[in-house]
C-alpha cells in the first residue's frame, strides 16, 4: 500500500469529465483517475472547505456512518482493470474491520470528509502511476483553480440566516 494525497482535480477539454490526481506521499509518482463532474466538485468542495446548508451525498454518508458508530479507517485504489479503477472502503465497526466496494471518486470524496488516508494498491500505481518532467509543476494555486468560479457561485446560506438576509436586502 502506498499512501496518496489528492494533488489537483483538472477538467478535461474534451468531455465532462474531471480528472483528480492523487501524488504519492513518498516520491514524484502521481496517479491520474477520471472521474465525473459532480464527485469532482465534492472532492474540490471539501479540500476548500465549503459547507453546503444541507447535507450532500458524501456528507451524508459520513453522518450515517458516524451515527452507526463505524469509523473510516482509510480507502484503498485497489485494481485496475482495463480503463477502470476499483476502490475499498475500510471500516472500523465496533473493533472489526470491514471493507465495501466503491468508485474511487467515492472514496476519495468520502475520505477527505473524514479525513482518513488514502491508499493505492503497488501494482496500481506501478501500471499506471506517472512522474512528471522535472520541468514541470503547478503553484499551490493554481491546483483547484477549476472549480474557483463554480465554488464561489454557490449560496451557502441557510434560510433564517440574518447576515444572508441583509446582503440580499442591500442588493
Amino acid at each position: 500500500m502506498i499512501e496518496v494525497r489528492v494533488d489537483s482535480i483538472r477538467v478535461s477539454l474534451v468531455s465532462a469529465h474531471r480528472v483528480v490526481v492523487l501524488r504519492d506521499i513518498a516520491s514524484p509518482r502521481y496517479l491520474p483517475i477520471w472521474i465525473g463532474p459532480f464527485e469532482a466538485e465534492a472532492i474540490a468542495a471539501e479540500l476548500q472547505g465549503v459547507r453546503a446548508p444541507r447535507p450532500m451525498t458524501h456528507d451524508l454518508l459520513k453522518n450515517v456512518l458516524a451515527h452507526l458508530g463505524a469509523q473510516v479507517t482509510h480507502v484503498m485504489i485497489t485494481s485496475l482493470r482495463g480503463d477502470t479503477f476499483y476502490a475499498r472502503i475500510f471500516l472500523d465497526v465496533g473493533g472489526q474491520i470491514t471493507d465495501i466496494d466503491s468508485r474511487p471518486s467515492d472514496a476519495i470524496a468520502l475520505a477527505v470528509r473524514t479525513q482518513s488516508p488514502i491508499y493505492v494498491a503497488e501494482e496500481v500505481l506501478a501500471q499506471a502511476g506517472l512522474e512528471p518532467d522535472p520541468g514541470i509543476s503547478l503553484d499551490e494555486e493554481d491546483k483547484l483553480a477549476p472549480y474557483r468560479d463554480f465554488v464561489e457561485s454557490l449560496d451557502l446560506h441557510l434560510p433564517g440566516d440574518e447576515d444572508a438576509e441583509k446582503g440580499e436586502d442591500e442588493e
